[in-house]
């Protein structure tokens, strides 16, 4: 009794008071409340804020998922509604930057301008009414999320009765959110590695003109633009891709099939890679509708189904894939000695002239004032020109790019996403994600109580074979292919041979459909951390499938090793059981360490470098990322100096190079002798010595949580590809703890173990490693994050007796 009455308490602090509470909100569309609720649900929230959302039917299950987000995560919603509108502008200014924390940055104008003429097109209008377009279950979802939503808001009494300090009284929110307004987020976030990687590209590109001709030499009678005379930076050209090996948006997911557990049973892994904070932070719930649906697990803020986690019978989790879902389309322009204009360009149907969209922007001028801002867009049948000389795709005299994007026409996210809930096994798990056809940037990994363990890559893929792409790729589309994989097509035949193809298993036209996308069920294990479809286990070699969507017979990283290697080296003792599984997330070991420390060669190089003082500590690491670790610090900086990969795909500071045929193990080998090798280690000890960083430093004193309203937690995990940890954590744009080494605002998430037990048995331990709140006055904004830094679990509860059994607080909503 005494253990509950501080989290009855955080939770009327939240305004859950434990008794029933009856809600009356006007309908999604606006009018009088009906006299009989067209949304009722039941939210029952356990320890750490976990919702728990029953209703009759998918619209009220929507209703209680946007009213149990909007309690933890209002901020944000309105944000993302905000975007969605096209009216970042209008409140908070045109010259400020919007940053997700993953893809899409840009000033909010640029944004407002992409979003305003996304409107003034109604491509998700007309994306609603199509094909490619979404459900009744799922709009029904949506339309009870966005309800769901506004009757929090006007049940706390609007905006100035927010406790979170970072939009407490914000003037653009309002308790109007429509279905639509979630529609307009959910085809933002599908953009993010396509379209909205590019927003500024798009927004600035303008036609060459004399003063401006878009390159340094024009070359004569040239059509398309020449390829570059020496091949590009790989790391730079797949940084502006949206790709950065440097800062990169992933995942690990590991799936035991029942040969290798101790259960004969199916057991998942999954760690999304993620931000903890913006429209990319995950919240937890489940949703049941009894006798028809239940699933649990974490949605990202703003979607009304579970994303990852799982049912009775399967449980899966997502890393994002390397497939592009786009491809740029170059354009031969019409010359201007034949009457051409910068504008205009040649197809096989004839000269056409560039769409030019005249786009109005309301802006907030200095004084609070508001005017208009009109910006222009290019767009061709394909979609729109891009100005981005570091892709190469420049806007010259001769040619310009356009980009298509898979994503950019398809709804079906949250279909794809809600029929997964009902999935009986991984094989159904994966034919309910192939019907729905919108499984948007990501891998998926899965496991199932009989026992098989799944991988594929079944995303939204442009149908760009390779045989395709040979035939119409330009100069530059063949150094971009070369370099980064990415086909560009000769746009002039973008409606004949040089379409995308149309797949008959497909969900629709444009896109593969699973024949030729990569899979595979095992009984033994399979995982992903963001490398390539190739390698799902190291007995398995996935090939012959279109360059666009991966590399085959390519390094893997020192992350996707780890992770092979915790599952090798636990089956080297045993079998693997569900303890076995969860100690995975916290070993922390470090493999880039593990392998270097071979033959002592990072001790070698140290003493090389005059390492002094840090020479011992790394003698005596550990070669763990753990809190009471030290000498982590050292190797962190070391590697990310390394000599960066060639455009092979190999580093130089490896005397045993790649082998495709022992890819676990290699590269290794560290050139101990290597100059560039040892200035990296002189220039990582300068560096912290400079930071008055101690050498022998226990890790949990450097890393801490860096996100909104964290104290400085000590944390575990640390650098992931380029140092090999799988429990990969970053700082990026901390917002508090910055006086710290490295206040950790990214990376592990919403780590789930789920295994299945004899007799329907389920063992589901999760972290929120964030919290499930993101208002720093609550008591569930850092709980979860203090466990994750002592390497603890919740035991996320799924029955009902369990669910009884945690309870904190029961409402009825309605609306």
């Amino acid at each position: 009794m005494s253990t509950k009455r501080p989290l009855i308490a955080a939770a009327l602090t939240l305004g859950l008071a434990p008794a029933l509470l009856s809600v009356v909100v006007p309908s999604v569309t606006g009018g009088a409340a009906a006299a009989t609720p067209t949304y009722q649900a039941t939210i029952t929230r356990t320890q750490h804020g976990i919702p728990h959302i029953t209703a009759r039917d998918f619209g009220s299950l929507g209703f209680g998922s946007g009213y149990a987000a909007a309690g933890t995560s209002i901020c944000t919603l309105a944000d993302t509604v905000l975007t969605g509108r096209g009216e970042r502008s209008r409140y908070l200014g045109p010259s400020a930057t919007y940053d997700d924390q993953v893809s899409m940055t840009g000033t909010n104008l640029q944004i407002d301008t992409l979003v305003t003429d996304l409107h003034d097109r109604k491509v998700v209008e007309k994306l609603l009414a199509s094909k490619a377009g979404p459900s009744a279950q799922a709009r029904q979802m949506v339309d009870g999320y966005a309800a769901g939503v506004n009757a929090w808001l006007k049940k706390v009494g609007g905006a100035s009765k927010i406790t979170d300090p970072s939009c407490r009284g914000a003037a653009y929110i309002k308790p109007n959110a429509t279905g639509l307004d979630i529609w307009y987020g959910v085809y933002l976030a599908n953009l993010i590695a396509s379209t909205g990687h590019f927003v500024p590209q798009i927004t600035s590109a303008t036609p060459p003109s004399a003063s401006d001709p878009g390159i340094p030499q024009l070359p004569v009678n040239a059509s398309f633009q020449q390829a570059p005379r020496q091949l590009p930076d790989k790391d730079k050209l797949m940084a502006a891709l949206g790709k950065d090996p440097h800062s990169p948006f992933g995942s690990n997911a590991t799936a035991i099939g029942g040969d290798d557990t101790t259960t004969g049973r199916g057991e998942l892994l999954g760690n999304p890679h993620f931000p903890w904070r913006g429209r990319y932070r995950f919240t937890q719930q489940q949703l049941t509708i009894p006798g028809q649906y239940d699933v649990a697990g974490a949605s990202l803020i703003g979607s009304p189904v579970v994303n990852i986690g799982w049912n009775k019978d399967v449980a899966w989790s997502h890393t994002v894939s390397t497939a592009y879902r786009f491809t740029p389309y170059e354009y031969q322009t019409l010359p201007t000695s034949l009457g051409g204009t910068p504008t205009s360009y040649l197809t096989t149907d004839g000269v056409k002239q560039l769409d030019k969209r005249d786009v109005h922007v309301t802006v907030k001028n200095a004084d609070g004032s508001l005017s208009t801002v009109t910006k222009n867009l290019y767009r061709t049948d394909q979609g729109y020109v891009v100005d981005d000389p570091d892709t190469l795709m420049n806007w010259t005299p001769t040619s310009f790019f356009a980009i298509r994007d898979a994503n950019g026409e398809q709804l079906r996210t949250i279909d794809t996403f809600l029929d997964m809930g009902r999935a009986t096994g991984v094989r159904d798990l994966l034919a309910r994600q192939d019907k729905g056809g919108g499984m948007p940037w990501v891998n998926t990994t899965a496991a199932d109580r009989a026992g098989n363990a799944l991988y594929a890559d079944h995303s939204v893929v442009p149908n760009v074979s390779n045989a395709v792409a040979q035939k119409c790729m330009t100069p530059i589309g063949r150094v971009l292919f070369q370099v980064a994989g990415l086909p560009a097509l000769d746009g002039t035949r973008a409606t004949s041979d040089c379409s995308w193809g149309t797949d008959s298993d497909a969900q629709r036209p444009g896109i593969f459909g699973p024949k030729n996308l990569p899979a595979t069920v095992r009984r033994d294990w399979t995982m992903n951390a963001n490398d390539s479809y190739w390698l799902p286990n190291p007995a398995q070699k996935l090939e012959g499938y279109a360059r666009i969507i991966g590399c085959e017979k390519c390094q893997r990283t020192l992350r996707t090793r780890m992770v092979d290697h915790y599952v090798i080296d636990a089956l080297a003792t045993g079998k693997i059981s569900p303890t076995t599984l969860r100690g995975f997330e916290h070993q922390n070991r470090v493999m880039g360490a593990e392998v270097m420390s071979q033959n002592d060669d990072l001790v070698k190089v140290c003493e090389a470098a005059d390492g002094g003082d840090a020479c011992p500590v790394l003698a005596a690491w550990d070669k763990h990322s753990n809190i009471d670790s030290r000498g982590n610090q050292i190797f962190e900086e070391f590697v990310t100096r390394l000599p960066t990969v060639s455009l092979l795909g190999t580093e130089a500071y490896w005397q045993v190079p790649f082998d495709p045929n022992d890819p676990v193990n290699t590269p290794r080998d560290l050139d101990e002798n290597n100059p560039q090798v040892i200035q990296a280690m002189k220039d990582a000890i300068a560096y912290l010595r400079n930071k008055f960083v101690p050498m022998n430093a226990t890790w949990g004193s450097l890393q801490v949580a860096g996100d909104t309203g964290a104290p400085p937690i000590p944390l575990g995990g640390g650098l992931g590809d380029e140092a090999g940890n799988a429990n990969a954590l970053a700082s990026r744009n901390p917002v508090t703890n910055s006086a710290k080494y490295k206040p950790i605002t990214y990376g592990s998430s919403h780590i789930q173990a789920i295994s299945f037990l004899d007799n329907g048995g389920l063992d589901t331990k999760t972290i929120l490693t964030y919290g499930q709140s993101e208002d720093p006055t609550s008591p569930w904004s850092k709980d979860q994050t203090e466990l994750f830094g002592k390497k603890q679990w919740v035991s996320f509860p799924f029955t009902p007796a369990q669910i009884s059994s945690q309870q904190i607080s029961k409402q009825t909503v309605t609306g």
